[in-house]
């Protein structure tokens, strides 16, 4: 066998501008939104379980705590990424995620060089892709 062909992955990034930065922006603040009003309905429920049965209120707190934890956790995220692209500067590459290409490798193939491709995007247009 003189070749194969194999699944790569390739990065694909996006150079921010003001049009991107927008939408990821508003995209944090509708995650961080949407975590808040969960909490504050698991929170009620939190409440009408322990007026129902206060002598659980040990179990129903700890369930709860679990059930708010990720919530928390994402909204942190959201706020911290929101911060983070508030700060970075136009033209910025950021990663935008992964897809995978089928490549057919050759014996004195760099394989190296396969596997290091990325796309970068601006504006949703292929500007580069790189190797």
């Amino acid at each position: 066998m003189n070749s194969i062909k194999i699944i790569m992955p390739v990065t694909i990034k996006a150079k921010l501008t003001d049009k991107l930065r927008a939408r990821l922006i508003d995209e944090a603040v509708k995650v961080a939104e949407q975590m808040d009003l969960e909490m504050k309905q698991i929170n009620l429920q939190m409440q009408r379980e322990l007026e129902r049965a206060p002598e659980h209120a040990e179990e129903i707190h700890r369930f709860f705590n679990g059930e708010l934890a990720p919530r928390q956790g994402r909204q942190n995220e959201a706020y911290h990424r929101k911060e983070t692209l508030e700060k970075l500067a136009n033209g910025a590459e950021i990663l935008q995620g992964t897809t995978e290409r089928q490549v057919e490798l050759k014996i004195g193939d760099n394989l190296r060089e396969a596997m290091g491709v990325e796309i970068v995007v601006e504006d949703d247009k292929i500007i580069a892709i790189r190797s």
